[in-house]
């Protein structure tokens, strides 16, 4: 099945819930929409007398109306609360670039299927509006003054995101007036902007960490909303994680609660891959990359000693993602231990014992643990306080450092067995890398797919690909959730089927656990 679609005009009709969606031309029965009380942009077919809602259409095989479970969630317009603002023509009609392209703009039916794995009798589903340029533009570029500001912690690809923001709003809409925010959601208030032009981010790609720096928290709505209006700012992205993203759904509230003409896109940030919705955040690829590095470090060390030990330390607070992946690339590790699915050290099946046994099989072994792994035993032990950082996280304990020194207490004092323990921790080194070439062009897509939504005046947007489609989606739900290794997956199985580690658990017992990740992923502050 395609995960891009686009919808007849001779069908069942869908409104979306705010949202122009064909032209005026069209005749048919329009439908109202009904909101599920849980799913706050969720829109699903009902016949109304209304006839105001500007349809998507469905279509049916036999040509028939029909309730197929199509549902839209669309993201706002600049024109809910600005019904009277003037469109233009797309500058890109104009461009050299885009004249070789077949199609250059998005046809306002495209939606992108959030599921395209269905059966036959199954609903269609889940639906976002495509990402891309549009016909028609609701800023005049030289109007436009736009600004980036980057929150949070760092990842590869942030600088060419911040590059092509720039160069997408300079070379393809003729945008001249861009500024950058320096030290997160704080330099709205308290930090001075830095003009931002093709010429001063051309070769920032190039460098780790964040041209315009960062920091966390920091997030006052009513101060920064206050500064975009003081300047005159009426485009903003976002770049952040899902912190980041709940702050910028707030101030999109408050610039529609005032009436503002200004576009808020967020371009979501995690190096943990842990952004529901999406197909994957950027900086992943680049990250399970770099790990490969400490991996095969590892792997040699423990392989030129007797009873080698290493033990490799990843990003993973809530969600081992790099931890499976890097495994999975590398194939030199015999045990991953993750955030989702719990372990025990010590008895019959317990990393103790399965240790023991690699070493007399092979004199060695590599372990990776995720950050966030584990934690519940660590805690125990030290009677951690449970603090928070400046972005309301709770600070993990070093599982690394714990995990080595229980390990080397069993083998040399328990077992009075000779073990050689190699700890490496190469995760700061792994967040301030530049992207590979991977993470290059996807940040290159995502920066030129939010800058084409916000110029068309979507705002309270995220950006993101969903089934290889970049799309539009509601902030609400990048951050509603959180993405985690499903351990009743094939991904996880062939983790296991690749290391031949031990699962931990019995079957019963895995679908308990990952009823509690869910049940403490909805009450995890961020």
């Amino acid at each position: 099945m395609e995960s891009t679609i686009s919808l007849s005009s001779s069908s069942l009709l869908l409104p979306s819930p705010r949202r122009r969606l064909g032209s005026k031309s069209q005749a048919s029965i329009p439908l109202r929409h009904l909101r599920h009380p849980s799913l706050k942009s969720r829109t699903f077919l009902l016949p109304s007398l209304s006839r105001q809602n500007r349809p998507i259409r469905s279509q049916s095989s036999n040509h028939q109306p029909r309730d197929d479970g199509f549902v839209l969630e669309d993201v706002p317009h600049l024109t809910d609360f600005l019904p009277n603002l003037p469109s233009y023509p797309n500058p890109l009609q104009q461009s050299q670039a885009y004249a070789v392209v077949k199609k250059t703009f998005v046809s306002p039916a495209d939606a992108v299927a959030q599921k395209v794995v269905v059966q036959d009798d199954s609903p269609r589903g889940v639906h976002f509006r495509r990402a891309g340029p549009r016909e028609k533009v609701y800023f005049k570029s030289e109007e436009v003054r736009a600004c980036i500001v980057t929150c949070g912690g760092l990842c590869p690809g942030i600088n060419t995101v911040i590059r092509e923001i720039v160069c997408g709003l300079s070379y393809m809409y003729g945008v001249e007036d861009i500024l950058g925010i320096e030290g997160g959601y704080r330099g709205f208030y308290s930090k001075n902007t830095l003009k931002l032009t093709p010429k001063v981010v051309n070769d920032i790609h190039k460098r780790g960490g964040t041209f315009l720096r960062t920091s966390r928290g920091g997030h006052d709505t009513n101060k920064i909303v206050d500064n975009i209006q003081d300047r005159g700012i009426n485009q903003v992205y976002i770049i952040g994680g899902d912190g980041t993203q709940k702050g910028a759904a707030l101030i999109y509230e408050e610039v529609e609660k005032r009436g503002l003409q200004v576009a808020v896109a967020g371009v979501p940030k995690t190096i943990d891959n842990d952004i529901a919705v999406i197909d994957k955040s950027f900086g992943f690829d680049t990250a399970v990359e770099e790990a490969q590095r400490a991996i095969n470090a590892a792997h040699v060390e423990v392989e030129s000693v007797e009873n080698g030990i290493g033990i490799v330390k990843l990003m993973g607070r809530y969600s081992g993602f790099i931890a499976l992946y890097a495994t999975l690339a590398s194939r030199d590790v015999d045990c991953c231990l993750i955030p989702e699915s719990p372990f025990y050290l010590e008895g019959q099946g317990g990393l103790f014992e399965f240790i023991e046994q690699r070493l007399k099989e092979n004199g060695h072994i590599v372990i990776v643990v995720a950050e966030g792994a584990g934690q519940e035993y660590v805690a125990q032990q030290i009677h951690a306080a449970g603090e928070k950082d400046a972005s309301g996280n709770k600070l993990l304990l070093d599982v690394g450092i714990w995990l080595t020194q229980k390990i080397k207490d069993h083998f040399t004092k328990g077992q009075q067995m000779a073990v050689n323990m190699k700890y490496i921790d190469p995760t700061y080194m792994i967040r301030a890398i530049p992207s590979n070439a991977s993470d290059n062009i996807y940040c290159t897509l995502l920066a030129h797919s939010a800058v084409h939504g916000a110029m068309a005046g979507y705002s309270g947007f995220t950006i993101g690909p969903v089934n290889s489609r970049h799309a539009y989606i509601p902030i609400s739900r990048v951050t509603e959730t959180q993405n985690t290794v499903n351990l009743t997956d094939r991904m996880w199985a062939r983790l296991l089927a690749s290391t031949n580690q031990p699962s931990f658990l019995e079957r019963n017992e895995l679908q308990s656990r990952v009823d509690l990740i869910n049940s403490n992923l909805e009450n995890t502050s961020i």
